[in-house]
């Protein structure tokens, strides 16, 4: 079969070489970084990732670490009242076909990686900066920051929202900044208070142009701490310290339980948050793109791993082919994900009234909200937890046909 290029070694470009790996090609994952490894806590696993990870035959290993939730909890932070759950127990489980978890992506990430290592299909290579690619009739050929050119049948790039495969490709420029900031903490759970610890939901507090979010990671020893801010951020800083204090101020709107959570974080560290715009192609000929280099997302709807994973099993389905059809099949796989996943980046972007509400109409959303039923919620997001596009044998909403 073909020898592939991937550039970057995430959470997408790994199982995408998972995936094409057994498919019968040979795959090349080139990572930026000085070892293969993933920065940040907390990801959430709908049941669309967790089908994903099934396919790609990493669901057990996944689900063995990751904690499974029973609801989703949406408070109203500043006064404290549950507005509403979604149920995420058996009849959720059995309409999408898997559960709903949380996991460290730290955690996701080393499942993928030592699956990777375990393949002869796949040779993994660090500390290798791509700059650019070139083509012809034949092959791809990834140009490295050093000088180095490293040619394969095709490239995919899997680089991430600063993807300087799609810097070529695409030419949109520099990613979108919301002008929102996120601060994250990890705390172990033994630190916080039993009536506050939800071991088995993911709890949002909304607030005026803010919202907090906890869930329990790392088979539920440590509490994921995750708020957010309007605060028309202009620089967009990655990973950079924040004091406590200062986050106590910037959420001092919350309420009391929330309040209590934020006290207990330490070692924050912010993040400005950015997307692009989606766009219709993501395909150069041999070259293509995948996960946040394609579509990257805001974190509201919480699908961005969710989709990268789903774009790798799409596209090793689409590569049993020869050399010769690659270009054809790269077409295919874009025309297939781009509207599924340019729909979520939006509704991303929309969410975020839902959860920055403020002023008068936080009554009006708290009043809708809490009158919706359990199968209204289910049917609201079925389209995304319930897709199982990527299995024959189900319906669009993950029901067995």
């Amino acid at each position: 079969m073909s020898k592939l290029i991937i550039v970057g070694g995430g959470i997408g470009g790994l199982a995408a070489a998972l995936a094409t790996a057994r498919r019968g090609h040979r795959v090349l994952v080139l990572e930026r970084a000085p070892e293969f490894a993933e920065i940040g806590a907390g990801i959430q696993l709908a049941p669309n990732g967790l089908h994903a990870l099934d396919r790609l035959g990493l669901g057990d290993a996944v689900r063995a670490t990751a904690v499974q939730m029973d609801e989703l909890r949406f408070m109203d932070g500043v006064t404290g009242r549950h507005v509403v759950s979604m149920d995420l127990t058996e009849r959720y489980r059995e309409r999408f076909g898997n559960p709903y978890a949380v996991v460290h992506r730290a955690e996701l990430h080393t499942r993928l990686l030592e699956a990777c290592q375990a393949s002869d299909a796949i040779e993994l290579r660090s500390a290798a900066v791509a700059v650019g690619y070139e083509q012809d009739a034949t092959g791809a050929t990834v140009l490295l920051e050093d000088g180095e050119r490293i040619t394969g049948d095709a490239l995919i790039g899997a680089d991430g929202i600063h993807s300087a495969i799609r810097a070529q490709l695409v030419g949109d420029g520099a990613p979108r900044n919301s002008g929102i900031t996120v601060y994250r903490a990890i705390i172990p759970m033994e630190q916080v208070p039993e009536e506050l610890r939800h071991l088995t939901s993911v709890t949002w507090w909304t607030g005026p142009h803010c919202h907090f979010v906890h869930y329990p990671i790392a088979g539920g020893k440590y509490l994921n701490l995750a708020a957010s801010s309007d605060n028309h951020a202009t620089d967009t800083l990655a990973g950079v310290p924040a004091a406590q204090g200062d986050i106590r101020r910037e959420f001092a709107s919350l309420g009391e339980d929330a309040q209590r959570l934020l006290a207990l974080g330490e070692g924050w560290k912010s993040w400005v948050l950015v997307d692009r715009d989606p766009v219709d192609t993501w395909t150069d000929g041999r070259v293509a793109l995948l996960g946040d280099a394609a579509h990257p997302m805001l974190h509201y709807v919480a699908q961005g791993a969710c989709q990268g994973l789903e774009d790798a099993v799409v596209l090793g389905d689409l590569l049993d082919c020869g050399s010769d059809e690659l270009p054809q099949r790269f077409e295919k796989f874009n025309a297939e994900r781009r509207e599924r996943t340019a729909k979520i980046q939006l509704l991303a972007r929309e969410s975020i009234k839902l959860w920055h509400t403020a002023g008068e109409a936080v009554p009006a959303r708290n009043e809708y909200l809490s009158a919706l039923t359990p199968d209204q919620l289910h049917d609201y997001v079925a389209w995304m937890h319930g897709a199982r596009t990527l299995d024959e044998n189900t319906t669009p909403d993950g029901e067995q046909r």
